[in-house]
């Protein structure tokens, strides 16, 4: 509605719609705010908790592969470990939070076919094997979840921006606009209060005249 609209009573009418309108409007984008916020402090919990996972089971991961490699030597690890298939069964879908596209990662774990004989490796070789399995599918949890958690927190960003032009400019502007046109539609009618009290008035004394003059 324009904010310089004629003071007329429909117009008051629309204002006031408009108010409330904007009113409701900033409840929905801060209690849409409010909801991201709790999604993305859960993520951010949830990143924590697989980075410090990760970070346990690449370092015994490692560990172990240092083993291996003194075990069984460098060369043949490397060999050994061109074997490994390439992954294929990740699937990348999305989900929805308040109108946040985030993504959901599906894993198809598979089973752990080894490629290689037991006889000519060591137990440390698998356990190395077992334990990068697992920081991988560690991984593309946490890439989801961040992924999930800065879309979140952009959208967050724009809600807020939102909410704040709500709340600091189109409220202030139609609550100034109702009191405006309501001011101008009292003085108004304070006007034609008077006018038609002086023309009653007047109405009187010409009365009072006519009936003087047929007296007399």
């Amino acid at each position: 509605m324009n904010p310089n609209s004629f003071p007329t009573k429909g117009n008051l009418i629309l204002a006031k719609n408009s108010l409330a309108l904007a009113i409701q409007g900033f409840g929905l984008m801060d209690k849409k705010r409010s909801i991201l916020l709790r999604e993305l402090m859960a993520l951010i919990d949830e990143a924590k908790n697989i980075q410090s996972e990760i970070d346990v089971t690449f370092r015994e991961a490692y560990q172990s592969l240092q083993k291996a490699n003194i075990e069984l030597g460098i060369s043949y690890v490397q060999e050994i470990s061109s074997s490994v298939p390439v992954e294929h069964g990740i699937r990348i879908k999305s989900r929805s939070i308040m109108g946040t596209e985030i993504p959901l990662v599906q894993h198809e774990q598979e089973p752990l076919n080894l490629t290689y004989a037991y006889y000519s490796t060591r137990e440390s070789l698998d356990e190395a094997r077992s334990k990068f399995e697992k920081v991988k599918d560690l991984t593309i949890r946490l890439s989801m979840v961040e992924n999930s958690a800065y879309r979140l927190a952009n959208n967050i960003k724009k809600t807020q921006k939102r909410a704040n032009a709500l709340k600091n400019i189109t409220i202030p502007m139609y609550e100034t606009l109702v009191k405006d046109i309501t001011n101008a539609l009292e003085e108004k009618e304070r006007e034609e209060f008077t006018r038609l009290k002086v023309i009653k008035q007047m109405k009187e004394k010409e009365t009072d005249s006519d009936f003087c003059v047929k007296m007399n």
